[in-house]
């Protein structure tokens, strides 16, 4: 069994698998009131608004420094963007998610997502196409959903992007940031 310490609270992982997910933190004030927006639709799943950029993959301990190498360069590879949020959208009825719109980064988030999922070890099969969004409510009634959808149809947000983050689940906890990838180098 492999450990790692890479975490920001310096505990290490224990087990022979990781669950890793990669995403765009959503700045605030705009990430704590949509995380806070979930939360009222009565979303069970308590996570930090974000632009999923690598959606939860399982690798084996042992590859998490390559992935970390891998992470760096595509982070290197690719400069800054400005991030706009606007509206809302929805994927019902196939799947009972509401979202707020990226407007405007949308290439840029491809790009990436395309980039970090071309290592061999975080190559994963996807249930749909890959559309940078932020979900502000999933699996609820559906009057939380259209109340989500009325509620956030104004909603405008830009901010530049300047990084994305490596988190991890043990399974035992919610979602740890585990390292930040500067963009641009």
């Amino acid at each position: 069994m492999t450990q790692s310490v890479d975490r920001r609270d310096g505990t290490p992982d224990a087990g022979d698998t990781i669950e890793i997910g990669i995403a765009v933190d959503i700045p605030e004030p705009w990430g704590g009131m949509l995380t806070r927006r979930r939360v009222e639709a009565g979303d069970p799943r308590v996570v930090p608004a974000h632009v999923t950029l690598l959606g939860p993959t399982e690798i084996p301990v042992a590859t998490l420094p390559a992935v970390e190498r891998h992470l760096g360069a595509v982070a290197a590879a690719h400069l800054p963007f400005t991030l706009h949020l606007r509206g809302t959208g929805t994927f019902r009825p196939v799947t009972q998610v509401v979202f707020v719109a990226v407007a405007a980064g949308i290439s840029e988030c491809e790009l990436l997502a395309a980039a970090i999922s071309a290592a061999p070890e975080l190559h994963r099969e996807t249930r749909f196409p890959y559309h940078p969004h932020v979900t502000v409510a999933q699996d609820v009634a559906p009057e939380a959903l259209d109340r989500a959808y009325e509620d956030l149809a104004d909603f405008s947000a830009m901010f530049e992007v300047e990084a994305f983050t490596l988190f991890s689940h043990s399974g035992q906890t919610r979602w740890q940031p585990r390292r930040d990838f500067r963009l641009g180098g």
